[in-house]
């Protein structure tokens, strides 16, 4: 796995949600400063730090890393403080039996298609 951000991928990635650098660093919390230095490559985040602008600005950590091509998200966060509706759903289909699983499936595929 590589670990080393991409910087023009973050760009891309920035661009195509029409944010401006400081907006995108507000999202992820840092300083315009510090996200321009990730940004322009003077320095590399951690592992840990490239995983959180991947899910906060909807993309992958692969993409950022140029092992795929593909920005779509691999994973996506719920917290349950936030959605909790969601995070229930979630909660219940991951600790479902399969027989659930698949209704919930079967029902979700069904309201995709109306």
């Amino acid at each position: 796995m590589k670990e080393k951000l991409i910087p023009e991928r973050l760009q891309n990635i920035r661009q195509g949600l029409g944010l401006n650098k400081t907006e995108a660093a507000n999202l992820l919390d840092l300083t315009k400063m510090g996200y321009g230095r990730y940004e322009n490559g003077d320095r590399s985040p951690s592992f840990q730090t490239i995983s959180f602008m991947a899910g906060v600005l909807g993309t992958s950590v692969a993409y950022l890393t140029g092992e795929t091509d593909d920005p779509a998200p691999d994973a996506i966060t719920i917290r349950a403080e936030e959605e909790p509706d969601l995070f229930s759903l979630a909660e219940a289909f991951r600790s479902g039996d399969p027989a659930m699983r698949e209704r919930l499936l079967a029902y979700c595929r069904k309201l995709q298609e109306e």
